[in-house]
């Protein structure tokens, strides 16, 4: 085809436009000098340009693809094409994708680049990961790091993890809740068995999830996703509240926090524990101290395995701290222990100082909170058996209207807003509450918060924070002492805000209208708020300094502060007047298109 070309102004074209047309004659077989004649160059030029450019060395792939370069690049030049010209460069640019084929297979050996049938056929749906997938490498980096991370007492629960029944009365925060969500997330990976995480609430409960969540990400960059967690061998991880209506479809390993603050624990109890009734299953129950008026006494205490026997057949089941320091299988055939704050120190937790626990704790306060003592609710206003029928799941019980992670929560219904300031050293407490849809319903707490320090600014920037999450009808605040700094700040972003001055007068009405608010189940709360629970059971009844009149307080210290919280809860509360009535309660009607 290059033959053809026209020679007699072959020395008018551009260097490189010659250079190629001689190498394309050269690689058809042509001889230098006859190159040299046929395009009016010097035979000399011919034979530097086929030695510099090693004509010579050329494959003959290369020598054909060049060859139908430069045929495609005439074509395509042409300025009038007829079908014959398209059908020829449709030809020849198949045939340079052919040659790139065949020079890729050169490179690689794979046949699926000389075919690309072969490939499309081998090719199959990509299947995803399976959800929460853990290698055998990842299994065994969350073990090892499982087992470096405990305390010695934590590891004496680990050793006696093959107990039928484990029930251990703890110390606040010495990190129960987080070292049995581990436990449970190891065992499940080792053995298969569900786990199954029972909670005063399923929001409580969820803190296991958050827990193990965790743990599976920083040990080994695994993300466990779903509700429950389901593990690549089947193990199913449960995360329940108290309903005993749902309890008893699951079977598995069971964990029961702080069953000591959970209400109608004997009927869950009874329903919870047929969940591990195979002898394959594990029950683990762990809480910090309520009062002993609690129905779950009876259970700790072997009262409950001795009821209905004789006198003679009773059994001896010592709940001495001495006895169960260490723990030890009773005779019911529970193994018992009570881990107190001291425990967990000589254990080697070095998260507490103890000398400063002692000077922010009343003894009495020290000793439920950190040692394992419980509470003589007798002397208290607000008591634990009328706070428990206030306890409720609220994912569950308030699903229709509250979403508690959603930006927010309430949507546009209108709540008030209790707050109680710091003390020196000790917390203020803050409170969301719903009021009631219809007169005489329940007050709920969405939202609780508390905060430390004497930050006045920090504490009012909390407050609008909450004023643009809900729709706030009413704040009230004690202004008293230290809460005048915050009043004034929240007034400058709700005008409307209402001052407390504390008298006995006013305490005198916020216990008032307290007491026939949660003797008549009228507070409702999520039931793993204990610290709600607790602060209530904190305020106490006095007499002023004169000795003239009753008055209300609350023993100070870090758990409860000064029962911040519950006076926060009675001051939001109190827009409500004290015999009732729906002059405050608002209506709210939603509009769906």
């Amino acid at each position: 085809m290059l033959e053809t070309a026209d020679p007699t102004h072959a020395t008018d074209h551009p260097d490189t436009q010659v250079r190629t047309l001689a190498r394309a004659l050269y690689w058809q077989g042509w001889r230098v000098a006859s190159i040299a004649r046929h395009l009016e160059l010097k035979a000399a030029t011919v034979a530097s340009w086929c030695r510099r450019d090693k004509w010579k060395d050329a494959t003959p792939l290369e020598r054909i693809e060049a060859a139908a370069e430069t045929r495609l690049m005439v074509l395509i030049a042409k300025d009038r094409k007829d079908g014959a010209d398209y059908k020829e460069i449709d030809l020849l640019g198949r045939q340079l994708e052919r040659f790139a084929r065949v020079q890729k297979y050169g490179e690689t050996g794979k046949e699926s680049d000389l075919n690309p049938n072969i490939a499309a056929r081998n090719v199959r749906p990509k299947r995803k990961p399976p959800r929460n997938d853990i290698s055998d490498e990842q299994q065994a980096q969350i073990a090892t790091a499982f087992r470096d991370s405990l305390f010695d007492y934590q590891k004496v629960w680990y050793r006696n993890g093959d107990q039928a029944t484990r029930n251990i009365l703890k110390s606040r925060q010495i990190g129960a809740t987080w070292y049995f969500a581990r436990e449970a997330f190891v065992d499940a990976l080792d053995t298969g068995r569900n786990q199954i995480f029972l909670s005063a609430s399923r929001a409580q409960a969820h803190v296991f999830k958050q827990y193990i969540v965790q743990f599976a990400r920083e040990a080994a960059d695994v993300e466990l996703t779903g509700d429950p967690i389901v593990l690549p061998n089947g193990a199913m991880l449960y995360f329940l509240g108290t309903n005993s209506r749902t309890a008893q479809s699951y079977h598995g390993n069971l964990y029961f926090d702080e069953y000591f603050w959970v209400p109608r624990f004997h009927e869950l109890n009874t329903v919870a524990s047929g969940m591990a009734m195979h002898k394959r299953w594990r029950l683990t129950y762990f809480s910090t101290p309520s009062s002993m008026t609690h129905e779950a006494y009876a259970f700790w205490s072997g009262a409950q395995a001795n009821k209905g026997r004789a006198p003679g057949e009773r059994l001896q089941i010592d709940t001495s701290h001495d006895a169960l320091k260490g723990g030890r299988v009773c005779a019911d055939e529970q193994w018992r222990q009570i881990v107190t704050v001291l425990d967990a120190v000589a254990g080697g937790c070095n998260l507490f100082d103890l000398e400063r626990l002692r000077r922010r704790y009343s003894a009495a306060d020290f000793a439920n909170l950190l040692m394992c003592q419980f509470i003589d609710d007798s002397v208290s206003v607000f008591k634990l058996v009328e706070l428990q029928r206030c306890m409720v799941d609220s994912w569950d019980e308030w699903a229709d209207d509250y979403s508690p992670l959603l930006l927010r929560p309430f949507g546009y219904r209108e709540v008030w807003v209790g707050y109680d300031p710091a003390l020196t050293g000790d917390s203020a407490g803050l409170v969301v509450v719903a009021p009631p849809r219809v007169e005489g319903g329940p007050f709920r707490v969405l939202e609780r918060q508390q905060f430390r320090g004497n930050d006045f600014e920090a504490q009012a920037a909390a407050i609008e924070q909450i004023t643009q999450r809900y729709t706030v009808g009413y704040i009230a605040i004690d202004t008293t002492g230290m809460g005048q700094g915050v009043y004034q700040l929240v007034r400058k972003f709700y005008p409307g805000a209402v001052a407390l001055n504390y008298s006995p007068e006013v305490k005198t009405r916020l216990v008032l209208k307290g007491q026939s608010v949660i003797r008549n189940a009228r507070l409702q709360f999520d039931a793993g708020c204990t610290d709600l629970a607790a602060s209530f059971m904190a305020i106490k009844q006095t007499m002023t300094a004169s000795g003239r009149q009753a008055t209300y307080t609350a023993d100070r210290n870090d758990e409860t502060g000064h029962a911040d919280l519950a006076w926060a809860c009675l001051h939001a509360i109190d827009r409500e007047p004290l015999a009732g009535g729906d002059i405050h309660a608002s209506s709210f009607t939603e509009f769906y298109s």
